[in-house]
């Protein structure tokens, strides 16, 4: 292998002698993360643009080859981390932006095309992790009732999206992605495929198993009279959730019919990610532990559930603050410094955004308790 100095004064690593890199490198990545990753295409095609920018800013035209990547060093990235800052993105683009990269470079040395990366060693720009807004358990039955409210197929079909998004936790692609083999209401599972492609079995029972089947029977009929019209295509036939011509419904059809029932509840923003993180919450406030949840939801990581422990503990310090004599008559406790919890009376714990924007200001699980018992943890 041969080693250039860069105007930096840094040394970057030429492609190992013998190797036969992609004529394009960066499609060959995106092709790695379609295929063998299983990612989906609107993530693809986010990894893309972000990329293409990426390339723009250092003048490179695809195709990409592993000659023009070793060429980049670590210089030439903090240039474009710094040309990011100057736009005004936020830490949150640029750090997705950065992963982009990264991950691009990290394909390029297991692929044996590089012998190293130049962005390893760059640091990744520290993002504030908000914590999600959910709904009140009477804010979610408000919903409920609002998608029951129409007559016809149209109206079976939307109360049976609404209870899945909050009877089940799920995402709005995979509720899209629903096929008739996909349901056993006689057994009482459902069965889902997330990202990657990967498969979990959720439970199917009580009001959101009774509204799926008054929609597959009463409600999905109804719509396959559109077929008539416009043929489906082969692999939309067995979709569960369909349009008006029978087609399968599209993530952006269920958003549109979200919010829409929303707009029938005063004064409340719907969306169907704020249903999955209204799941997981009220879950957590009933005493649900966090590696069930973390298997309900499909998450990877424990991490990404550990943002609901927060909300959780949220709600009960609200509950606690307006509801305990003691916290009414004293002062509130002073806020806590960043990236720590602040003790709470009675060994509660406040978190660091409690009483925040956006933060949630009622309490109340699914099953409609008023909160844990006393010692449970949320987390347990």
């Amino acid at each position: 292998m041969t080693r250039r100095l860069c105007p930096g004064g840094e040394t970057v690593t030429r492609i190992p002698a013998g190797s036969r890199p992609a004529a394009d490198v960066v499609e060959a990545y995106l092709d790695h993360l379609r295929l063998e990753r299983g990612l989906s295409p609107r993530t693809v095609e986010a990894y893309a643009g972000d990329l293409a920018g990426w390339l723009e800013f250092l003048g490179l035209e695809p195709p990409v080859g592993a000659a023009a990547l070793a060429g980049v060093s670590g210089r030439d990235l903090r240039r474009w981390l710094a040309h990011l800052e100057e736009r005004g993105l936020a830490r949150a683009s640029v750090a997705r932006k950065l992963a982009a990269v990264r991950g691009l470079f990290r394909y390029a040395v297991r692929e044996g095309w590089l012998a190293a990366s130049p962005a390893a060693r760059l640091a990744t720009p520290r993002v504030r992790r908000r914590l999600p807004r959910v709904y009140t358990s009477e804010e979610a039955q408000a919903l409920l009732e609002a998608a029951a409210c129409g007559q016809g197929p149209a109206a079976l079909r939307d109360r049976a999206i609404l209870e899945l998004l909050y009877g089940c936790g799920l995402r709005v692609a995979e509720l899209s992605g629903l096929d008739l083999d996909d349901v056993d209401l006689e057994g009482g599972w459902l069965r889902v495929y997330g990202k990657g492609g990967k498969e979990r079995i959720l439970p199917l029972a009580g009001p959101v198993a009774a509204a799926l089947r008054a929609y597959l029977e009463e409600g999905r009929p109804g719509f396959l009279e559109g077929r008539r019209h416009r043929p489906c295509r082969p692999a939309d036939a067995q979709a569960v959730f369909l349009n008006r011509w029978g087609g399968r419904l599209s993530p952006r059809g269920i958003q549109a019919i979200v919010r829409r029932v929303g707009a029938v509840v005063a004064r409340l923003q719907a969306h169907p990610h704020l249903l999955r993180h209204t799941f997981a919450t009220h879950l957590l406030d009933g005493g649900a532990g966090l590696r069930a949840v973390q298997e309900l939801l499909g998450h990877a990581s424990l991490a990404a559930t550990q943002v609901y422990t927060h909300v959780s503990r949220a709600r009960l310090w609200a509950v606690y603050q307006q509801a305990h004599p003691r916290a009414r008559a004293r002062p509130a406790p002073a806020a806590p410094a960043p990236g720590a919890a602040a003790p709470g009376p009675e060994g509660l714990d406040a978190p660091p955004s409690a009483g925040a924007p956006g933060s949630p200001a009622g309490y109340g699980p699914a099953g409609g308790r008023q909160g844990p018992r006393p010692g449970s943890s949320p987390s347990g």
